[in-house]
């Protein structure tokens, strides 16, 4: 199970994060109450464990920017929100190499009709799959108000046979709302390859609990090895690189 712990934005959260046992933490670039720079996030990346991914959240699909940001902050990666762009992720990839990793963020309207967000999913997992060149997608719950870090769930019953018909063998990372008091739930029922946690892992948009971070990690782990001793925890891929 890939653990990410995003929306991090100062030194301490981040090697909090790494010694819970998280794979990764993010930043994000986009505009949040947790929006970090990349300078900033460089004057302490180069603290945190060469084993820690370093991931950063962008909503712009200007290339230049983002590549200027991940070189400044020493990222290992990159988690793209928006609408889809192929030829973005596709320069990216070859900016940084075949082991660079790039997520696609695909959202379900919470607020909307449960039908037509798994209509919209299901044609957003076949444009992925089709394209070929993006190995990860993070479904993550959307509002009206915010496309990320909402603390609200979406309706992973609704959403489970569009995941596991059209996601193929794209890795699957789980957001939206997730707590170390449902993240066993959310793996249960969607069988992800990933999980991401932020507003539950929170004192305070920007400040992460340490207790919850720690709690977090150890329900997400021990899901995956109550699964697989019952032999129903089968993620899509296992390699790192996406």
């Amino acid at each position: 199970m890939w653990i990410k712990i995003c929306g991090t934005t100062n030194l301490e959260d981040a090697l909090l994060a790494a010694d819970a046992g998280a794979d990764a933490v993010g930043f994000v670039f986009a505009r949040s109450p947790r929006q970090v720079t990349a300078g900033q996030v460089a004057q302490f990346a180069p603290e945190l464990p060469k084993t820690l991914l370093k991931i950063g959240v962008f909503s712009t699909q200007d290339f230049d920017e983002i590549v200027f940001s991940l070189q400044t902050a020493g990222l290992n990666g990159v988690q793209l929100h928006g609408e889809l762009d192929f030829l973005l992720a596709d320069r990216l990839r070859a900016q940084f190499g075949p082991e660079f990793i790039v997520l696609q963020t695909l959202h379900w309207n919470v607020d909307g009709d449960p039908g037509r967000a798994e209509k919209r999913l299901r044609d957003e997992l076949r444009s992925v799959v089709r394209h070929g060149g993006i190995g990860g997608v993070l479904v993550d719950a959307r509002t009206a108000a915010a496309s990320g870090g909402t603390g609200r769930i979406f309706d992973w019953e609704h959403a489970q046979e569009a995941l596991s018909v059209e996601a193929g063998d794209l890795r699957l990372v789980v957001a939206g709302g997730l707590t170390a008091e449902n993240v066993g739930e959310a793996i249960r029922t969607l069988r992800p390859w990933g999980v991401d946690a932020v507003t539950g892992v929170e004192l305070r948009p920007g400040k992460k609990d340490p207790a919850r971070v720690r709690a977090f990690v150890h329900a997400a782990r021990g899901a995956v090895t109550s699964a697989d001793k019952s032999g129903s925890h089968k993620p899509a891929g296992s390699a790192l690189s996406m």
